[in-house]
């Protein structure tokens, strides 16, 4: 059991506390525990009912609870309002915009017990009838669960990944006949998944029988066929799909599952297309496929039918970016702010990593609700860093900051301030319900700060449950064309923001971007992965990333534009 997964249950159970109308300060007692309790270190499964009793704000009743979750996976008050509450109640406190207060009078008011019900009503024009929502709360929501089911199949890449290389490795436990290969949207790295497709030359009988047999997956009879099994991953809405095919054929359905159809009907004047080679010459190799097509090979991830088609017609297609080629971390929080994890404990984790630095950038005094800083503790911030430069030295700490863009796009502080850090991550938090043309001059107003060294998930989407506010990309690019400032590829799997989509522009018009994890816990550097993949997608490359620089040359790149900045 984790912490995350502990937090998780007790605010659940605050919540439920709530909705039932039970007194305030017992509701806030449960918030106040995990609040105090996010920033351990220590593994709360591994702690004795006495030691969990010492945390800070963690009395017995609550200690006693953690306790019974780390014995049960539950406790009985939890598992006792559970019963009292219809799952779709429950489900409502996942959608973006409903407070406890909306949702227990759409419960106990219009008697509504299910999303699909509260849907309804709203493209009734129900819910707008109701004390204290209105037609704009009443859009608000229904977008928000009409994005929830269409996304109801889908899972992160990160999670999809995993789940994808779990039955990768028990294939290749089986010693199967013939050849098998991942393809689909697992191996061109889509941002969210809902099926993982392999392609392999094993009998039939010998696939089928081996998959109905895997323990963690769950055939799908009455969907598989002569050519193809089909399931799902037991517990989750994850599809899989196997699809058979003769050996000679092998390569050539690899490429075709492993590209999009625009990529598939590119041809030449008078060539047949990619799709028809990979489908009818029988070659033995994806290379073969794209030299019978006079192109250089493309990697799958690429293979969007966009601009990688002419850059293979021209041999020109870059080196891409690999995860080995980024030399420091530049976006990550402490406890200083909102992490959980305090500045030595982040910069030793960075160091062991093995990367040269860590830019940190806490949170700033307006985001209140991420324990931004104020003042007084950024300058005790900056001190700490000067000690542990010292400490840790040759490795690196550069002074950050994720300064909020305010609602006037603005900066959080003061020029005085401002200027005592190396750099500056410019972000939207807050006041996220915005035209495109509002969030568009918000960022570019942002962008224009001098003290603006890089835009931070320029979107604020949150993949999976939240579509991120509209922005006109061509125009905020091009501001961080003419401002020299850097755009993140936030590797959070739930952030990838900027999407991929738009980093060959953001390269056209001579932006460099950096991958940023966005890391609140040791536990995540490793994201950087997911940013990579993002990055590749759109054709990055080393010379265009600015956390591939080593510790002394973007030391060197941040004197340097502060300077050019006149700060």
């Amino acid at each position: 059991m984790t912490n995350q997964k502990i937090f998780d249950l007790l605010k659940l159970h605050a919540s439920l506390l709530e909705l039932h109308g039970e007194n305030n300060f017992k509701v806030r007692s449960y918030h106040t525990a995990v609040f105090n309790m996010e920033t351990l270190a220590e593994s709360l499964a591994d702690m004795s009912l006495k030691e969990l009793q010492g945390l800070e704000g963690v009395g017995k009743a609550i200690a006693t609870k953690i306790d019974d979750i780390n014995q049960t996976g539950t406790f009985k008050q939890l598992e006792e309002f559970r019963a009292k509450t219809p799952e779709g109640v429950i489900e409502m406190m996942e959608i973006d915009g409903l407070g406890i207060k909306k949702i227990k009078v759409i419960w106990e008011e219009l008697q509504i017990e299910s999303l699909d019900a509260l849907l309804l009503a709203c493209e009734t024009d129900q819910l707008s009838q109701v004390k204290g929502f209105g037609q704009k709360t009443q859009e608000n929501i229904r977008q928000a669960l009409l994005y929830r089911k269409a996304n109801a199949s889908r899972l992160h890449y990160a999670k999809a990944e995993i789940m994808a290389n779990q039955l990768e490795a028990y294939l290749k436990e089986q010693n199967l006949s013939g050849q098998f290969q991942i393809v689909g949207q697992i191996r061109r790295k889509f941002n969210v998944v809902d099926e993982v497709q392999l392609v392999a030359s094993t009998p039939h009988d010998e696939l089928f029988t081996t998959l109905n047999g895997c323990e963690f997956l769950e055939p799908n009879t009455k969907a598989s066929g002569l050519f193809a099994w089909r399931g799902k991953f037991k517990d989750s809405p994850l599809k899989v799909e196997a699809r058979l095919c003769a050996a000679d054929d092998f390569a050539g359905e690899v490429f075709i599952h492993s590209a999009s159809p625009g990529h598939l009907t590119y041809a030449e004047a008078g060539m047949p297309t990619l799709f028809q080679i990979a489908q009818k010459d029988k070659l033995a190799t994806e290379e073969a496929i794209y030299q019978k097509a006079q192109l250089a090979y493309v990697v799958p991830e690429m293979r969007e039918g966009d601009f990688e088609l002419e850059l293979a017609k021209k041999n020109e297609l870059p080196t891409l970016l690999e995860t080995a080629d980024i030399k420091g971390i530049l976006h990550a929080h402490s406890t200083y702010s909102d992490g959980k994890n305090t500045l030595e404990e982040m910069a030793v984790a960075v160091r062991d990593a093995g990367y040269e630095y860590l830019g940190i950038t806490d949170h700033s005094q307006s985001a209140f609700y991420a324990n931004g800083l104020p003042v007084g503790r950024v300058l005790d911030q900056l001190k700490e860093i000067d000690e542990l430069n010292a400490k840790l030295a040759p490795f690196k700490i550069f002074k950050g900051m994720e300064s909020d863009i305010i609602a006037d796009g603005g900066l959080d502080y003061d020029d005085d301030i401002l200027a005592k850090f190396d750099f500056i991550i410019a972000s939207v938090h807050s006041g996220l319900k915005m035209s495109e043309e509002k969030a568009t001059t918000r960022l570019i107003k942002a962008v224009e700060n001098p003290y603006t060294t890089m835009l931070g998930h320029p979107t604020g989407r949150i993949l999976l449950r939240r579509e991120g506010y509209p922005v006109n990309h061509e125009k905020v690019i091009d501001a961080c064309a003419a401002n020299d400032v850097m755009i993140e590829i936030n590797a959070s799997p739930w952030r990838l923001d900027i999407d991929w989509q738009w980093v060959h522009y953001a390269l056209k018009k001579g932006v460099k971007l950096s991958i940023n994890p966005d890391s609140h816990e040791v536990g995540t550097i490793g994201e950087v992965y997911y940013g990579v993949c993002v990055g590749r997608k759109g054709g990055l490359t080393k010379e265009m990333t600015l956390n591939t620089l080593g510790a002394d040359a973007i030391g060197q790149f941040f004197e340097e534009r502060k300077k050019k900045k006149g700060i």
